[in-house]
């Protein structure tokens, strides 16, 4: 069964920074794309940037670039994002996603929560 499993979430404020991890399990993820997605109150899910499995490539959203870092560590299946200098606008439950192609495989996302 595969499963994405995202922790590091939590309460921070503006200026601050938190590390998400998102552990995938299932099958190998390797050469797969990983990345972010958020979703805040009342708002559509949005795209957050993603990595593809040669780790070549890495793509951000512009609200993020600049301030956002992702990684991946494939040994370990799991796929790393670094916040730094949040901003309330940030706050949002982010969801891992995985897929060969396009993104199959979702997590059940980790709230992020930026004050003022």
């Amino acid at each position: 069964q595969v499963q994405l499993v995202e922790s590091g979430g939590g309460l921070v404020q503006a200026g601050g920074s938190l590390r998400l991890s998102c552990a995938a399990s299932g099958r190998t993820f390797s050469n797969d794309r990983m990345g972010w997605f958020r979703q805040a109150p009342g708002k559509e899910r949005e795209y957050v940037c993603s990595i593809d499995g040669s780790e070549s490539t890495i793509y951000y959203a512009g609200s993020v670039k600049g301030r956002f870092t992702l990684s991946r560590d494939n040994a370990k299946n799991t796929v790393y994002l670094q916040m730094d200098s949040l901003k309330p606008e940030d706050t949002a439950v982010y969801y891992c996603a995985a897929g060969p192609g396009t993104f199959r495989y979702w997590g059940q996302g980790t709230q992020v929560t930026v004050t003022s």
